[in-house]
């Protein structure tokens, strides 16, 4: 099972890109930090434009690990990154609190 549920800060604005396949992504790169610990940035990609965000928003991701591989300058590159599914603000508290009981839900059943 791969499920991720991340909470943190966006460091910097979304940035959007689209692919040569027409399809749209957007980087964010959340930024974590728990109690007593250094914090963490961690690359996320959503398959659809996120206009509502911007960088220092608090959000919630849901979603999964992955390890893509590409090209550049001639050698092969990977990069692990979360995959979202769905990203809330924090501050939206039913929503998160719908989103984590669906988790919550995915994780007793045992399906992916």
């Amino acid at each position: 099972m791969n499920i991720v549920v991340i909470q943190g800060t966006l460091s910097s604005d979304p940035v959007e890109r689209t692919l040569p396949s027409g399809e749209t992504l957007t980087s964010l790169e959340v930024t974590t930090r728990s109690d007593g610990e250094v914090a963490r940035s961690v690359p996320v990609v959503v398959a659809r434009s996120t206009p509502s965000l911007s960088g220092g928003d608090e959000v919630v991701v849901v979603g999964s690990v992955r390890r893509r591989f590409f090209r550049a300058a001639g050698a092969t590159q990977s990069r692990t990154e979360v995959e979202a599914r769905t990203v809330v603000r924090a501050g939206r508290a039913t929503q998160v609190a719908r989103l984590l009981d669906s988790v919550r839900a995915r994780l007793e059943s045992g399906g992916g």
